[in-house]
């Protein structure tokens, strides 16, 4: 009984997930993109002087591929006719940059490598969910290019 109990609940959850992901619309996407981005690239640049030189080497790559996926995302925005926003922190990014910020030394290496096992997790669903069934078409080819980068950042990061 368990196990059918909760499987329903995982089934429920997974219909759940899957219809807010398709559910997103391309302003959406937009700002979901542009404030995934802009943690990556805040709580980066607090990495690049990391005692690890992986860590910093993964950070400074952060940097630069974030700062391009932005300008893709609003390049597309604008071809299909959005005007972009300023991007702006979830009140969660905001306290675990304010968090990162407050740590030190290993402390911080290690609160950043959790952080961004989390954050590309969630970045790449985002990519991946738009990619395949964004409504904008533009957006949506950027996502696309977008997935195999953030696939990388994903990989690196779960091997540190």
């Amino acid at each position: 009984m368990k196990i059918i109990v909760l499987g329903s609940i995982a089934f429920t959850l997974g219909l759940s997930a899957a219809a807010n992901a398709q559910s997103v619309s391309p302003a959406q996407f937009v700002s979901k993109a542009g404030a995934s981005d802009k943690f990556e690239i805040e709580s980066a640049k607090l990495e690049t002087t990391s005692a690890n030189p992986d860590l910093a080497k993964f950070a400074n790559q952060m940097i630069t591929d974030h700062t391009k996926s932005t300008q893709m995302v609003k390049q597309a925005a604008t071809a299909d006719k959005l005007t972009p926003k300023p991007s702006m922190l979830s009140a969660k990014q905001r306290k675990d940059l304010a968090a990162l910020r407050a740590a030190k030394g290993k402390a911080r290496d290690t609160l950043y490598v959790s952080q961004q096992k989390l954050a590309h997790t969630e970045a790449l669903n985002l990519m991946q969910t738009y990619a395949s069934s964004g409504t904008a078409t533009n957006l949506k080819d950027a996502a696309g290019q977008i997935v195999p980068v953030v696939q990388m950042h994903k990989d690196m990061i779960d091997k540190m």
